[in-house]
C-alpha cells in the first residue's frame, strides 16, 4: 500500500460522517447514501496518488461524491421511478408532546431544504452544513463564486419563508427599537 493511498485512507475514516451526511443531502434516502459514499471512498482510494497535497480534502470528497451522485442520477432516468421506504412514522418518542413537536419542526425544516431547487440545496448544505468558503463551494460545483452566494440567498431566503420568518419584519422591529 502507497502512502498516498494510506493517507487518504485515514482521511476518509475520519471524513465519513461529514460525506455521509452531503449524501443524504443529495439522494435523501440512507441506503442510496451508504452506496455513493462507499463508491466515493473506493475512487478516492483509486485515485489517491493523483490527491494534491495543497488541495482541501473535504472539498475533493465533495467534488468525487457529486459527480458519483449526478452520473447516478443520468442512469436513473433510463430506469425509472423507484419507491423511498426510509421513512417510519411508526416509532414513539419517550415524551410525547415535545418529541411530537420536535419532529414537526424537524419535518418542516426538513421538507423545506428537500423543497429546494437542487442547485440551491447544494450550495446551502456545503456553506452552512459543511462550513466550506462561497470559494471552496464554487470549485466543488464547478460555478462561479457570485452564483454561490446568489443561490445561498435564494435558499436562505425559501427556508425562512418555509419557517414563518420574515427578514423585513424582524429587521424593522429591531430598527424601530433603535430609533425610538
Amino acid at each position: 500500500m502507497s502512502n498516498a493511498v494510506k493517507d487518504v485512507g485515514e482521511r476518509l475514516t475520519a471524513f465519513l460522517p461529514n460525506l455521509r451526511r452531503f449524501a443524504i443531502s443529495l439522494c435523501g434516502a440512507r441506503d442510496v447514501a451508504d452506496d455513493l459514499v462507499q463508491a466515493a471512498c473506493e475512487r478516492a482510494l483509486a485515485s489517491a496518488e493523483r490527491f494534491e497535497p495543497g488541495t482541501r480534502f473535504d472539498a475533493w470528497m465533495f467534488r468525487i461524491l457529486r459527480n458519483l451522485w449526478i452520473d447516478q442520477v443520468r442512469r436513473q432516468k433510463t430506469a425509472g421511478v423507484q419507491d423511498d421506504i426510509s421513512e417510519r412514522h411508526d416509532l414513539a418518542g419517550a415524551s410525547g408532546e415535545r418529541e411530537a413537536e420536535a419532529r414537526l419542526t424537524l419535518k418542516t425544516v426538513a421538507e423545506a431544504i428537500g423543497d429546494l431547487p437542487d442547485e440551491q440545496r447544494e450550495v446551502l448544505l456545503l456553506v452552512c452544513v459543511e462550513e466550506l468558503s462561497y470559494r471552496e463551494a464554487a470549485d466543488v460545483l464547478d460555478i462561479p463564486i457570485g452564483t454561490v452566494m446568489s443561490r445561498l440567498a435564494r435558499a436562505r431566503k425559501a427556508l425562512g419563508e418555509a419557517a414563518g420568518i420574515t427578514t423585513t419584519t424582524a429587521r424593522s422591529r429591531v430598527m424601530k427599537g433603535v430609533n425610538e
